[in-house]
């Protein structure tokens, strides 16, 4: 098997992310002045060689992913590409809202998937097994794209990533994956094994030390 690792990072910080709103559609908002910043900070480790050597850079077709991968290619001297599929789930009649009552019905259907009740949906949106019929196809063309190995990015979105990784980890590892988070330009860290993929690394924090989104309900 070659030593191949797979880093699904999320994106920057956002205007939505700060005025905690349900912001799903594409193409999305731009990132803000921090979300640049956390976008280089996580060029800048990447080219350090903490995940490895970077032979590939992909991305969601947000806004905010395409921008992030910009960013963090600066690093990298990389031509990001992008995929279609590896975009945040859609929240349906919730977009665009920030209202508690909204923040709480996104987190409950998060939180049903992250316990595997994949069918959960949200309303006029999409479920988990939605999101993961189009998000982990994606996970394995890019496997089978590098048999050579490396370490490939994908900067995608923070409900998306997490319950992917999940998926593909089978729900085990350790920290207790449903219980953590991803901040602005966190990423998750895998590699294959027999049958699957195991988890190197959960590195939820922002970054260089940068500051994350105050109560993100996406993060």
């Amino acid at each position: 098997m070659s030593d191949l690792r797979l880093v699904l990072a999320r994106h920057g910080q956002t205007q939505a992310n700060v005025d905690r709103l349900l912001d799903t559609r594409l193409p999305g908002p731009p990132l803000t002045e921090l979300g640049r910043a956390q976008a280089r900070a996580l060029g800048a480790e990447l080219a350090e060689g903490v995940e490895g050597t970077i032979t590939a850079l992909y991305h969601s077709p947000a806004r905010r992913a395409v921008e992030t991968a910009g960013l963090v290619a600066e690093h990298l001297d990389l031509v990001p590409v992008e995929v279609t599929g590896v975009h945040e789930v859609s929240v349906g009649d919730l977009e665009g809202r920030n209202d508690e009552p909204s923040i709480a019905e996104f987190r409950r259907v998060v939180d049903r998937w992250q316990t595997g009740d994949l069918d959960a949906r949200h309303p006029g949106g999409e479920s988990g097994r939605d999101l993961l019929d189009r998000y982990l196809p994606v996970v394995a063309d890019l496997r089978d794209r590098h048999p050579d190995g490396g370490t490939i990015v994908v900067v995608s979105h923070g409900a998306a990533l997490r319950l992917a990784a999940l998926e593909l980890v089978e729900r085990v590892g350790t920290p207790p994956l449903e219980e953590e988070h991803v901040n602005n330009c966190g990423r998750v860290v895998l590699r294959p094994r027999a049958g699957g993929w195991e988890l190197v690394a959960w590195r939820s924090a922002v970054p260089g030390g940068l500051p994350s989104t105050v109560d993100d309900p996406t993060a």
